[in-house]
Order: C-alpha cells, then structure tokens, then sequence
C-alpha cells in the first residue's frame, strides 16, 4: 500500500495529542523513478522532490523548523526489504500548530503538489525529543 498523504482521522488524532516538547516528524520517503507533471514536463523523483524541498524552505523556516537529523538508509536489518527509503529525516517544529500553520499556508500547499508527484510511498511520525542516555531505554 502506498501512503502520499494525511488520513483526515489520524490527522485529527495528531492535532489532539497534547504534548508542549517541540514536534519531532520522522520522514521516510519513497521516490518515484520517473515522474511526469500535468503539462507533460517529464523529470526524476528526486528532481520533483527537490523543488519540494525548494518551494517549502521559507515556509518551514518562517514557521520555526528546522532539521535536526538528516541520513541516507544504507541498509534495512528489521522490517521489509522493500522499504527502502531515498530521503530520511528529523524535522522540527517549535510546536503542533506550526505544523498545522503549514500545512495551511497557500504557498506551501502549491509547493506541495511537487511531493505528492514525486513520492511513491513515504511514513511520517509524530515524535517528541528526550534527553539522550546512556542506553536503549
């Protein structure tokens, strides 16, 4: 199955927790190989991601985020092999209704059509930072 966008209940759900940490979402993300724009403009999965990335910067900073953790998947040890994610990361957000105000924001939701052709499938997850320790617990 395939996952590009919000469930409407689970996003009702997201907005409801109450927890004052900033947000955390983890993002892993599938591309597409290929992908082709309504006006028939025919670009990679990463090129169309990119513009993502490009048209929603200003946005998510004005908004207070910022990355906190960015890596590349080199290799899967737990779970299905065939989830293997192209872009993974941390982004930050001071608090959920930045997050909300984002998703509202005009431009945003025009930057967003590049993701939503460039993605095959992707996890985003609600996660509130800790202090770090010293083991697994």
């Amino acid at each position: 199955m395939e996952y590009i966008g919000f469930d409407k209940n689970k996003f009702r759900s997201f907005r409801s927790l109450h927890d004052n940490r900033p947000l955390h979402m983890l993002n892993l993300v599938q591309l597409k190989k290929r992908v082709t724009y309504p006006n028939g403009e025919i670009v990679t999965g990463k090129e169309a991601y990119q513009r993502y990335g490009q048209e929603s910067e200003h946005i998510f900073i004005k908004l207070g985020g910022s990355i906190v953790w960015r890596g590349d998947m080199l290799i899967g040890l737990i779970g299905p092999e065939e989830e293997k994610w192209d872009v993974c990361f941390i982004a930050e957000y001071p608090n959920v209704e930045a997050f909300v105000n984002m998703q509202k924001d005009l431009a945003y939701r025009k930057a967003v059509e590049h993701r939503q052709i460039a993605v095959k499938t992707s996890r985003l997850i609600r996660m509130a930072p800790k202090e770090f320790g010293k083991n697994f617990d």
